[in-house]
């Protein structure tokens, strides 16, 4: 059968068994994952503050994914696999085995895309990564100077990015290839929401071929963050108003009067009981612990072990079911999702 009538049949069994479970509230799941995220490394060479990875703050341990290990995992997903995000936790430049990932991933002809902080982008690099065959990446760059830059990119060097974007750019030009696609991703910040203007402008002289700004992701969102931007526009969360104060019940109450809230900020998602993503996705540590998606950073729910079990029989056992319900009954239970924007 022809490759693109398998996958998409695959994405209709998906959607129509997911659209069923939504209605019924009970685990119906048919198909195999469209998408999966595959972790190379967990390791990162900057100090971002809301990064477990590079503030060493997770609870997993750390290592390099093996190419046996990738090669039975995609072998696995095969035929349905059609997006594969090469990244997870930490840089994934900083693998050896990274761009013997991509030209594996792509000779199944999957769609492959990483993310990237740029700090690896030198000659030698930007050649592998436009011979590989990468499809698609992400450039984090979060100011349009080392002040704003740093800011949260904490141990990082400005100048050295925009010097390995403009390889990148300039490579590509040289040998008339299209691909990879590279965006440009800003974390809208306090530190830069005064810069969106000039992160425009820096984006079209760099000619990358797309500029995208991101919401950021504060672990200890209630009390706020000094990083929190003002603009509600580019907040994942909002702030709690004001609550009248108690009164007693033979005096009318004075609400001129407030007190602060219980907590100042609340995700702007309501969280309804729906995901498509624990339908359609997963995601793979280093050490092949399937978890269901990219905000599970410690695998505390972790479905299985690739290592010890098939894939199949993860995707399809008691677990994944058990967190699917999860998700149809009580989302708001599960505390990876609270800071999930994802509302279908």
């Amino acid at each position: 059968m022809n490759l693109l009538l398998i996958r998409f049949i695959n994405l209709v069994k998906i959607v129509v068994s997911y659209l069923i479970s939504r209605t019924t509230k009970r685990v119906i799941h048919w198909g195999n994952p469209l998408a999966v995220s595959i972790e190379p490394n967990n390791s990162c060479n900057l100090c971002c503050p809301e990064c477990p990875a590079g503030m060493k703050e997770l609870s997993r341990s750390r290592g390099f994914m093996k190419p046996e290990l990738f090669e039975s995992i995609i072998n696995q997903l095969l035929p349905h696999l059609s997006w594969l995000t090469l990244y997870f936790q930490g840089e994934p430049y900083m693998s050896k085995h990274f761009f013997d990932f991509i030209t594996f991933a792509r000779s199944k002809k999957i769609f492959v895309a990483t993310s990237t902080n740029g700090h690896f982008l030198d000659e030698h690099s930007v050649m592998q990564t436009i011979g590989s065959g990468l499809n698609r990446l992400i450039i984090s760059l979060d100011g349009t100077d080392q002040q704003s830059y740093e800011a949260y990119r904490r141990g990082g060097n400005f100048a050295k990015v925009i010097g390995g974007i403009r390889l990148l750019v300039n490579e590509k030009k040289r040998l008339k290839k299209n691909n990879p696609e590279i965006i440009l991703q800003c974390l809208v910040l306090k530190s830069n929401e005064h810069q969106l203007t000039e992160i425009k402008k820096l984006a079209k002289e760099l000619e990358v071929d797309k500029l995208e700004f991101k919401t950021a992701q504060f672990n200890d969102y209630k009390n706020g963050n000094p990083l929190m931007p003002e603009n509600p526009k580019y907040s994942r969360y909002i702030r709690m108003p004001a609550r009248p104060l108690d009164h007693s019940p033979t005096r009318p109450p004075d609400h001129s009067t407030t007190r602060p809230p219980a907590h100042l900020f609340t995700p702007k998602n309501r969280m309804p009981n729906a995901c498509f993503r624990a339908w359609s996705s997963c995601v793979i540590t280093w050490d092949g612990k399937v978890v269901p998606c990219c905000f599970d950073k410690d695998a505390a729910n972790m479905t299985g072990d690739m290592t010890k079990q098939s894939f199949r029989e993860i995707w399809k056992g008691k677990s994944s079911g058990d967190f699917r319900k999860r998700i149809l009954t009580n989302r708001k239970s599960i505390g990876i999702c609270s800071n999930c924007s994802q509302t279908f």
